[in-house]
């Protein structure tokens, strides 16, 4: 039996398999929904005319700790891939290890910064190291999925917007080989706004492009910089993040839909980010930082087609009847909107005071210890499913004070 052939992007637009194919992708983040709606959020995803899921991969939440690792329940990212298989959707990873994302420094663990001679995002030995050992584990969960192998995986893309930092030009080179030399074979990408296609790229890996308007002539530039290679807007931004004290950013849905029919009416392949955009739990929300301090909230609702908490919006229903136009074949039914309970008052029991756990920052490692538990107790929940008491002792260099204290 041949083997599948894969996504290809050998001309001006994408195969699969040998068959023309365009990719019509929503980015929905399996760390910022809560696993018991995966299957709800992806079937709404489908039911809206798509064929691709794509989602990154937060090195800090599957590495909290170097050397210890985490797959499993909310971040079994093995599971996510199957369902999206099982759904009938297609993926694309995008495992960093930078992902930006409005994520903690941009997913890039804490403790890497212990080092202080760092120097993230570069061939610098430290980083490359943490790198080498975090793919080890990582990328041998992804290969058996590959589209080759049988999987949904039909591309990954190679580090995060690179070219808006451009600081080491073998980096990209490394990251690459760090992904073929650990088995991926499926289509490689990068992904870089206007300003940014000029220095993202690497050999042999096609370029995509960020953008949520036309009139900055990305489209074009992109085209010019890669003749001959399918065009792919790897993010459209359905709507935009938001920081604390600033208002809700909305972006016209009307406006939104002129903007994509254009983008399909000229062949190109279009990802939605965000389609769901859920929340940024666990003091995992990042900060923007262009001479003013601001940081984003933990809702990432994105303005995006389904709501923070999963529910349709008139952004999702014409999306849906735009795209239903660009299909061969019907588009199932959406899922039934979600109910709602009203849930008794919840006593809390465990607890820590803010300025207690201050007295634990004096060291990296206490501070690491903290946010280390918190986020054990977003996901992994019921490790901590217990009627006994929880108490944690952090050490600190002064006072010696439990950090941790359960109600009586």
């Amino acid at each position: 039996m041949s083997e599948r052939q894969g996504l290809r992007a050998d001309s001006t637009h994408f195969t699969l398999d040998g068959a023309p194919f365009r990719i019509l992708g929503g980015s929905i983040h399996y760390f910022r929904v809560p696993r018991a709606y995966w299957r709800d959020r992806l079937l709404k995803l489908k039911a809206c005319g798509l064929n691709t899921l794509t989602t990154y991969v937060p090195w800090n939440l599957h590495e909290p700790e170097r050397g210890v690792y985490l797959f499993q329940e909310e971040l079994d990212l093995e599971a996510y891939i199957r369902l999206a298989g099982e759904l009938g959707l297609w993926m694309i990873l995008r495992p960093g290890p930078y992902i930006c994302a409005e994520w903690d420094l941009g997913g890039l663990p804490s403790w890497l910064l212990q080092d202080k001679k760092m120097k993230l995002r570069t061939t610098y030995s430290g980083f490359t190291s943490a790198v080498n050992s975090y793919f080890d584990k990582l990328i041998p969960r992804i290969t058996p999925l590959q589209y080759k192998k049988g999987g949904p995986v039909i591309a990954v893309q190679v580090e995060n917007e690179y070219g808006s930092y451009a600081k080491d030009e073998q980096y990209m080179s490394f990251i690459k080989e760090a992904l073929l030399s650990r088995g991926i074979s499926e289509l490689l990408l990068t992904s870089d706004n206007h300003d940014g296609l000029k220095c993202g790229g690497v050999d042999g890996v096609l370029q995509t492009v960020n953008l949520q308007k036309l009139t900055f002539g990305d489209v074009p530039h992109l085209a010019e910089l890669q003749p001959q290679k399918p065009l792919m807007v790897m993010e459209y931004w359905s709507g935009w993040f938001d920081v604390w004290g600033k208002p809700h950013h909305v972006f016209s849905a009307q406006e939104m839909i002129s903007i994509v029919r254009e983008l399909l009416d000229r062949g190109i392949s279009i990802n939605f980010y965000m389609f769901h955009g859920g929340t940024s739990f666990g003091f995992m929300n990042g900060a923007v930082d262009l001479g003013t301090y601001k940081p984003q909230t933990s809702s990432y609702d994105y303005d995006a087609p389904l709501t923070e908490s999963g529910d349709y919006t008139t952004k999702y229903h014409l999306l849906r009847s735009l795209l239903s136009t660009y299909s061969n074949e019907p588009i199932s039914e959406p899922p039934a909107v979600q109910s709602r309970r009203a849930y008794e008052p919840v006593a809390v029991t465990h607890y820590i005071s803010l300025w207690e756990s201050l007295q634990c920052a004096e060291t990296v490692s206490a501070m690491n210890l903290t946010i280390t538990f918190f986020l054990s107790l977003l996901y992994f929940p019921q490790k901590w499913n217990t009627n006994e008491g929880i108490c944690l002792n952090i050490p600190t260099s002064k006072s010696g004070s439990n950090c941790g204290r359960q109600n009586s």
